[in-house]
């Protein structure tokens, strides 16, 4: 008896040799395209794109709740942005009945009013006081908020926590005429601490009046005022960090202060870039009511910085159109310190602002 390839002794085939015109059907039927609905698969599995009549009915009350909010960022924060073409005029507001028609009457001159900014020795002794006073701020004031929160954040009991946390946040509500009254209180000529000495037979002090410590006296006000508030930021990010890792660094013999260096700083390290990138950007506005109230006990040399500095060329000299230029170099190069420092933060392999 004779056996054909693949078969039994018994004459019957093995179950393989069934299956293979089973799997040729198969085949043949996925092949087989259904009208109309291969293509409309085809396009809702196209990047997982939704249509943007469904996307803006799904989130037209989104869209509602949002619209009063971009209309007045529109309308306060763009929209002025136009008025900086006076930066190439010679603007006059009283060439016309109103100041924005002003703008379309006053004549143009280019460059003119840079070329002014330049050859300034004012503009200059501003803008190098107000580099100083940022960098005295990034490297006194920065890090505060960051080892209140590390020390916030090693309190056990909760109450406790709170009413400290309370105390802290409580100056940011302050305004800077109240912040200036309460130091001038405290470090001024007729204040308690100059009052104390003289009674105990010591020479009392006048802080508040100290060109030389002007600025250290501004960074503390600003640690005072405004530490509170970055607290929170740092605070919300321990909140995040996992407790198994303390406990696991616990476990390997890791101290205190190896945990903190090990697992609470890295965790603060995102937020510490994007805060660091954002305040660098605001580098060029280190504050102008602080200054500004403090002007005349110190002197226009110690307190002047670039925002007091517009303030006095355009509001009280009447020159706007050079105000503006002023004020337009400073946004620029705000803008470009932002920049820089966000390609920082991706070199260190932080995402920053923004992703790459």
């Amino acid at each position: 008896m004779s056996l054909t390839a693949g078969s039994r002794p018994d004459g019957t085939r093995p179950p393989a040799a069934v299956e293979e015109p089973t799997a040729a059907v198969g085949a043949a039927v996925a092949k087989v395209r259904v009208p109309g609905k291969a293509s409309k698969a085809g396009k809702a599995s196209k990047a997982g794109k939704v249509p943007f009549r469904v996307r803006l009915r799904r989130d037209r009350a989104l869209i509602l709740m949002t619209l009063p909010v971009i209309l007045l960022l529109l309308l306060f924060n763009y929209v002025p942005l136009l008025g900086n073409v006076v930066a190439f005029q010679d603007y006059d507001p009283y060439v016309s009945s109103n100041g924005i028609t002003a703008i379309f009457h006053s004549p143009w001159v280019g460059v003119e009013q840079f070329s002014r900014m330049v050859d300034d020795p004012l503009f200059w002794d501003a803008t190098q006081n107000t580099l100083v006073l940022f960098a005295l701020q990034l490297v006194l004031f920065f890090p505060i908020p960051i080892a209140l929160a590390l020390l916030i954040n090693s309190v056990i009991r909760p109450r406790v926590r709170a009413v400290a946390q309370a105390i802290m946040y409580l100056p940011h509500f302050f305004s800077w005429v109240l912040v200036v009254t309460v130091f001038q209180q405290i470090f001024g000529g007729a204040g308690i601490i100059a009052q104390t000495l003289e009674d105990h037979g010591w020479s009392g002090f006048d802080l508040m009046t100290n060109a030389d410590l002007f600025k250290y006296l501004v960074t503390a006000q600003a640690v005072w005022k405004d530490a509170g508030w970055g607290i929170i930021v740092f605070l919300a990010a321990l909140a995040a960090v996992s407790t198994d890792l303390y406990e696991a660094a616990a476990m390997d013999g890791a101290g205190r202060w190896r945990r903190m260096w090990h697992v609470t700083l890295p965790a603060l390290r995102p937020v510490i870039a994007l805060l660091l990138v954002l305040r660098v950007g605001d580098a060029l506005s280190v504050g102008f009511e602080q200054f500004l109230l403090q002007r005349d006990a110190v002197g226009a040399g110690a307190s002047e910085v670039l925002d007091t500095y517009v303030w006095n060329m355009g509001i009280q000299n009447g020159d706007f159109s050079y105000a503006a230029a002023v004020g337009l170099v400073k946004g620029v190069i705000g803008i470009c310190l932002v920049l820089g420092a966000n390609k920082f933060a991706h070199l260190l392999g932080e995402q920053g602002v923004y992703q790459k």
